[in-house]
């Protein structure tokens, strides 16, 4: 195939390249130039809202990796429709107006209470859902949407997972959320990026959930310890006292990743795996990200988790004020 990518030169859309690459495909980026690791594929610098006419020839499939705004998606489907035989765009699983029950890809999709252009935790999901409509408008049964989960591995510039593979590694007492078996999902980029590209070279059509599949949030920290072979042992804090010391829940700054007080986070995956959605085991994900991780300085941001003095204080706190409950 023919592969137009928008984007595909961070995280979710690098792995889609690599996976078409692997495959044999030939692959055109399109991006503004700030990072360029693919330089054997033919590149094409440009802003997807100003330079859209750059864009001149023929693809089997377009990817849009990077479309978070209806108004700019719609510039791009308009522009590409002649030029493409189908659009595959990448969506989120934040597009369901709600994630509780395992929704499936027939489950009511999130609205905008008021029109807006600014990404937030309220707003960024019911825009994903109207950038689908917008691909399903303009090309009815030739576009594809793909809703991803919490996305992980090499390259992740959120720091949800890698956080956690970091710090087990580096061993010790580690604060955990809670000591229950709070379930979790994720998919690794790279199964994400195979199914994107598998999805395309088979003609699927219409949408499709792409997650993991649940775990405990204890067993993949074990994964994690295990494969590190870190001397690791775990403290699970009570979700009250972490929200007492208002520790972030999920990600960012402050925040204990993967973990919810909430609804689990989870979809029906049933639809993807029968055509053709597969898992590599946790194991190899922990391996290659804990690699990626040894090419991050001492200068690196987190942009999740929480630092080494506030886990020292908030576990002095946590044992000090009744009996922990420790995991070794």
């Amino acid at each position: 195939m023919r592969l137009l990518v928008l984007g595909g030169t961070q995280f979710v859309g690098r792995h889609i390249v690599s996976a078409a690459v692997e495959r044999g495909h030939h692959v055109t980026l399109f991006h503004r130039g700030s990072r360029d690791p693919f330089p054997a594929c033919e590149n094409i610098l440009g802003d997807r809202e100003h330079d859209l006419e750059r864009l001149r020839g023929e693809w089997d499939a377009v990817v849009d990796t990077c479309g978070y705004m209806p108004r700019i998606v719609s510039l791009s489907t308009a522009h590409l429709e002649p030029f493409v035989k189908r659009y595959a765009f990448i969506s989120s699983i934040s597009a369901y107006t709600s994630l509780k029950g395992l929704p499936d890809e027939a489950a009511p999709l999130g609205q905008l209470e008021a029109e807006t252009e600014e990404v937030s935790g309220s707003s960024y999901g019911p825009l994903k859902a109207l950038c689908e409509r917008v691909v399903t408008d303009i090309f009815g049964t030739r576009g594809l949407v793909i809703r991803p989960g919490l996305v992980v591995g090499p390259f992740d510039p959120t720091d949800r997972f890698s956080y956690w593979v970091d710090r087990i590694a580096r061993g010790g007492e580690v604060l955990a959320p809670e000591g229950v078996a709070q379930q979790t999902c994720f998919i690794d980029a790279r199964d994400l990026g195979r199914f994107v590209i598998h999805a395309l070279e088979t003609d699927s059509s219409g949408a499709f959930n792409a997650d993991g599949r649940g775990q405990s949030l204890p067993d993949v920290l074990e994964v994690m310890r295990s494969v590190s072979g870190s001397d690791a042992t775990f403290t699970w804090a009570s979700r009250e006292f972490l929200l007492e010391q208002t520790v972030t829940p999920w990600a960012g700054a402050d925040s204990l990743p993967l973990w919810t007080v909430g609804d689990p986070l989870g979809v029906s995956i049933s639809k993807a795996l029968s055509a053709g959605l597969t898992h590599r085991p946790l194991e190899d994900t922990v391996i290659d990200t804990l690699e990626w991780l040894r090419s991050h300085g001492a200068d690196h941001v987190w942009r999740s988790g929480i630092t080494a003095a506030r886990e020292t204080a908030l576990l002095e706190m946590w044992k000090s004020g009744g009996l922990s409950t420790s995991q070794g």
